[in-house]
């Protein structure tokens, strides 16, 4: 009996032949990563067992970005404790003000991230990472100090979810729209503890930024961790990143077997999907966008690590070229790391965005979760590229998150309702 990616990964990593599902193992881990919400507990921890070093200065990484720059004195506090303990273990991978991002877009474009790591993280978006082809997902502080300890981490080995995605996507919808769409089918919890799987034809037109945000959100529907194939523009995003890496080892790929076994397989068709849109307060309870009546928006926010990168800019860019944001309606825009800032500046997206009337931030996760730059008052509604529209999630309680592509985001910002790109044409 074959296995699939994952399990070849996991395999791997535990020193043995195979593994199958609902198996416990304690696997090696390739790097170990915590932001400045969650590394401080794991450092506290971490302190208890009395250790004087790190189990690989060059294999953890710590990136200060949910509420930096600072925004008050605890999160000054918290980061000045990272600083100080990256500083006393010989932490090559700190990353702060000036050559920081948001960490799951910062760590791959590093070249710390490879095909067939084995990643965890105390951030449950640590999934991103299977864009690339590795096993990366979540874990608490408490394991993430362990990480830091030993290098290895316990696992309960997943069922797989197989998800065949055929064909091309339309104009104007993206990796975030699929995505949208198999949580609205699924559900918050329809893969709950499995990998979510993505195969098929359709991967081939998928951008790696697309790769991405489709990894990001697999922890929307509950997944342990979302896992792509490896190919040639994987391969060539790869080569890209590890010229300036630090981390300089090679790497393996695996794929899975033909007779791998899956829980589940589902089946998509690209070439008709229209942009989805995720109505508060789950992303499962989507809606595509010609279903949707007209609805006010206050805010919209384009970034975090979903969809901050620099296709995602562009693609706002091109709708905002020549046009205003509408009277009324804030548009803050969260580049994801300081390279993708830069290119933005180069290519005038930048400029065209603030020409606009939209504001441009330093790489920040600040709104996404209601921790600064853009927090909504009580009864403001607010279009979001973020991850999770959940009650209270960017501020007032009362507030609302529509969950959206930057495409949506960027047309909604124009018109000052939630809108698709093709109605700025009618």
């Amino acid at each position: 009996m074959g296995m699939t990616v994952t399990e070849k990964i996991l395999a791997a990593h535990a020193g043995l032949p195979e593994v199958r599902p609902g198996q416990l193992i304690e696997a090696q881990c390739d790097l170990a990563l915590a932001n400045d919400i969650t590394a401080p507990i794991a450092i506290h921890e971490f302190s208890k067992l009395g250790l004087d070093r790190v189990w690989d200065t060059e294999r953890i990484a710590l990136v200060p970005d949910h509420f930096t720059p600072n925004k008050d004195l605890k999160s000054a506090e918290q980061s000045q404790y990272m600083r100080e303990f990256a500083r006393k273990m010989g932490i090559v991978n700190y990353f702060e003000i000036g050559e920081m991002g948001i960490e799951h877009a910062l760590l791959p474009e590093k070249g710390l991230v490879l095909p067939g790591d084995l990643v965890v993280g105390a951030d449950s978006h640590t999934c991103t990472y299977g864009a690339l082809g590795a096993f990366s997902t979540g874990v608490g502080s408490t394991d993430l100090a362990c990480a830091m300890a030993t290098g290895k981490a316990w696992f309960k080995v997943p069922e797989s979810i197989r998800f065949v995605l055929k064909g091309t996507l339309p104009r104007w919808t993206s990796g975030k729209d699929i995505i949208l769409k198999i949580i609205g089918d699924i559900g918050v919890d329809g893969a709950r503890y499995m990998t979510m799987e993505f195969t098929g034809d359709g991967i081939g037109s998928l951008s790696m930024d697309n790769r991405f945000t489709i990894a990001n959100m697999a922890i929307e529907a509950g997944a342990k961790n979302g896992i792509f194939p490896v190919d040639d523009r994987t391969l060539s995003y790869v080569r890209e990143a590890v010229k300036e890496a630090r981390r300089k080892d090679s790497y393996r790929v695996y794929q899975s077997d033909g007779d791998a076994v899956y829980a589940q397989e589902r089946e998509y068709l690209l070439d008709h999907l229209e942009p989805q849109v995720a109505f508060p307060h789950l992303p499962e309870n989507t809606k595509g966008i010609s279903e949707i009546e007209e609805i006010p928006i206050d805010q919209v926010v384009i970034g975090s690590c979903t969809n901050g990168r620099l296709e995602d800019l562009r693609i706002a860019a091109e709708i905002l070229k020549g046009r205003k944001v509408q009277r009324g309606v804030r548009l803050l825009v969260f580049p994801a790391t300081q390279k993708i800032y830069l290119d933005a500046l180069r290519e005038g997206l930048i400029e065209t965005i603030v020409e606009a009337g939209g504001a441009v931030s330093t790489p920040t996760c600040g709104p996404c979760l209601g921790g600064h730059m853009g927090v909504l008052a009580r009864g403001e509604r607010a279009v979001s590229t973020t991850n999770r529209n959940f009650i209270g999630r960017m501020g007032h309680r009362e507030s609302e998150i529509y969950l959206a592509s930057p495409a949506v985001a960027a047309a909604s910002a124009v018109t000052g309702r939630i809108s698709s790109p093709e109605d700025l044409d009618r």
